[in-house]
């Protein structure tokens, strides 16, 4: 499917920064385009854990959200976390699925957390609520995110994320390098 062919996008989220940064990404690429947010599962923990539980997380967020609308295209976007041996870092990944099946995934959001942040995560806390804590705001996942906090406003969360749905996009971009 073209992209200016695409009528309709679903967005597996409610969260105006997921949104935003789909809409930044797929507007200019797709004009003709409705992009509707639908509020639909992940399946995988509020809190995931590694990359593939998190892309598995943004793979059933795309899913979920082209059938509900019956879209042409789902994208989905899931944050998540990994531990290694020097501590704790971000990860966060973007899935894009149209109605014949293709599909294409992009991410990482790579950043390392503060000790402090990586403990109240180890210990059951989403990260969004670790950052809320960290700089005693409420509800920064809505907003900059843990991204823009650590890096001082320099990387915004919505400017990371559209990184990823770019990425993401990469098969229908350049469908030819995609048998």
């Amino acid at each position: 499917m073209a992209l200016e062919t695409i009528r309709t996008i679903a967005v597996g989220s409610a969260n105006p920064v997921k949104l935003a940064a789909v809409r930044a990404v797929l507007a200019p690429l797709a004009p003709q385009a409705t992009i509707l947010p639908v509020a639909v599962a992940s399946n995988v923990a509020d809190q995931p854990f590694g990359d593939d539980e998190t892309i598995r997380g943004a793979s059933t967020r795309a899913v979920a959200a082209r059938a509900a609308l019956d879209a042409d295209i789902g994208v989905g976007i899931e944050g998540g976390c990994v531990e290694t041996a020097t501590g704790m870092r971000t990860c966060a990944w973007a899935v894009v699925v149209d109605r014949e099946g293709r599909s294409g995934t992009g991410g990482s959001l790579a950043m390392p957390l503060p000790e402090s942040v990586a403990r109240s995560i180890r210990a059951g806390i989403e990260l969004g609520h670790a950052m809320d804590a960290l700089v005693q705001q409420h509800n920064t996942k809505h907003g900059a995110g843990a991204v823009g906090i650590l890096t001082d406003g320099l990387v915004d969360r919505q400017r990371a994320y559209e990184i990823l749905v770019t990425y993401a996009l990469a098969p229908f971009l350049t469908p030819m390098y995609w048998p």
